[in-house]
């Protein structure tokens, strides 16, 4: 491995550049007169600068600048921002400008994800792989789970990955906002390098896995509905600015974190966790435990995100758009519920398909209630109290039957 102390060596050591031969030339034939360059010698050795022709045309250009590519004019000497001057949305702020901040919990936020980072490497996957090829260590309905989930997630992280760089980062005129949208791209990226690490500890068939998305109905459903909702916002001629525009990015924030996020991971997350719960398959049980740790941040950053939109932009809220928003995370639900039929023909792990149903429900119920709308299954209850921690997304909750102590690096995390 490399050592950033071989970089500080002293001067002296470094070789010294080959000194060219100077070749006689004949007095009969004179040489023409090579073009002027001027030498520069004050620094160590000599070298020449640039072709002059190419020097001006640079300095020319220069002169020139006006405009960088891509970007708003530069206006020297205009007035510091102001943090009135800040929006979430359609805010004419420097964007380049992260301080002073408007919402310190963006800012704590992205605080909070760098200090949770983690690394699939750091789980030890040896008892999964012996588990996995053992002929009677785990039943068909159990196998039927892992590979459904590794099927799933290892192409929706990478969907809300493409949602945040080609649609939201851009459309998000909020600086600590973007920082954190920066992060959370980061973790999604973990998350598919996660699941790929799972599927090649346990040999399994990459390309079914990572097809599954194409080919497994129940599956695809999911991943077609989230990306229907990318497809406008991907346009690089969209932009906000109108009613229309700006519901229209409201209902990505809807689709991609009460519903991608909020919903379709839950019915994976509890199978896998619960898997984990009776000594099984118990790396990629943490491995699960770290994402979800992440996806609860995306879930209340997101949250946050509508909610300040929202107060910013009262007009949007319209019970027309209140409405269409319901029957968005009422659709997402019916995919969930679908899938997990799908999952679990039987009753496995202690649940069923009957069971999760009303977890979805009581799921769909705080979706809902967290953007502040009306609860559609009054009285559904949770069915797996183990899991109630962590729908309340907080990082002292317990679950897992354990608790985070502190965020930190996910090896050296301490469980109580």
């Amino acid at each position: 491995m490399l050592n950033w102390d071989e970089f500080h060596e002293d001067d002296s050591a470094v070789a010294e550049p080959p000194q060219a031969q100077a070749v006689p030339t004949p007095a009969a034939e004179p040489q023409p007169a090579a073009p002027q360059r001027e030498t520069v010698a004050e620094t160590r050795g000599s070298y020449r600068v640039a072709e002059g022709d190419r020097l001006a045309r640079a300095r020319q250009s220069l002169e020139e600048l006006d405009v960088a590519a891509g970007l708003e004019e530069l206006e020297m000497g205009a007035a510091r921002i102001e943090v009135d001057d800040k929006q979430m949305i359609n805010a004419r702020a420097d964007l380049n400008q992260l301080v002073p901040f408007k919402y310190e919990w963006a800012w704590q936020k992205y605080l909070d994800g760098s200090a949770n980072h983690w690394m699939p490497q750091e789980v030890n996957m040896n008892a999964d792989i012996a588990l996995w090829k053992s002929q009677d260590g785990l039943t068909a309905d159990e196998r039927r789970i892992v590979e459904r989930s590794l099927g799933y997630f290892s192409t929706a992280d990478s969907l809300v990955a493409n949602n945040l760089v080609l649609a939201l980062y851009r459309l998000i005129t909020n600086p600590e906002c973007r920082q954190y949208l920066l992060r959370q791209a980061f973790e999604e990226a973990i998350h598919t390098h996660a699941y790929q690490y799972c599927v090649e500890s346990l040999s399994m068939d990459e390309g079914a896995v990572f097809n599954m998305y194409r080919e497994v109905p129940s599956v695809a459903a999911k991943s077609a509905w989230s990306l229907k909702h990318t497809q406008s916002l991907a346009r690089p001629d969209f932009q906000t600015g109108t009613p229309e525009t700006d519901q229209e990015l409201l209902r990505n924030l809807v689709a991609f974190y009460c519903v991608t996020e909020g919903i379709f991971f839950y019915c994976g997350f509890s199978q896998i966790l619960s898997m984990g719960r009776r000594n099984k398959m118990t790396g990629v049980a943490e491995q699960f435990q770290y994402i979800l740790r992440d996806e609860s941040m995306h879930l209340n950053f997101g949250v946050d995100m509508i909610n300040q939109i929202k107060i910013e932009n009262p007009h949007l809220w319209t019970p027309e758009f209140q409405d269409e928003v319901t029957q968005m995370i009422l659709e997402g639900t019916e995919l969930e519920i679908a899938y997990a039929r799908d999952t679990m023909p039987r009753g496995v792990l202690g649940m069923n398909a009957a069971i999760m149903e009303e977890y979805l429900h009581f799921i769909c119920n705080r979706r809902l209630a967290q953007i502040g709308l009306k609860e559609q299954f009054p009285g559904a209850q949770n069915p797996f109290p183990w899991m109630s921690e962590i729908i309340d997304l907080r990082k002292e909750k317990n679950f897992f039957e354990t608790r985070v102590t502190e965020y930190q690096v996910g090896g050296a995390l301490s469980w109580d």
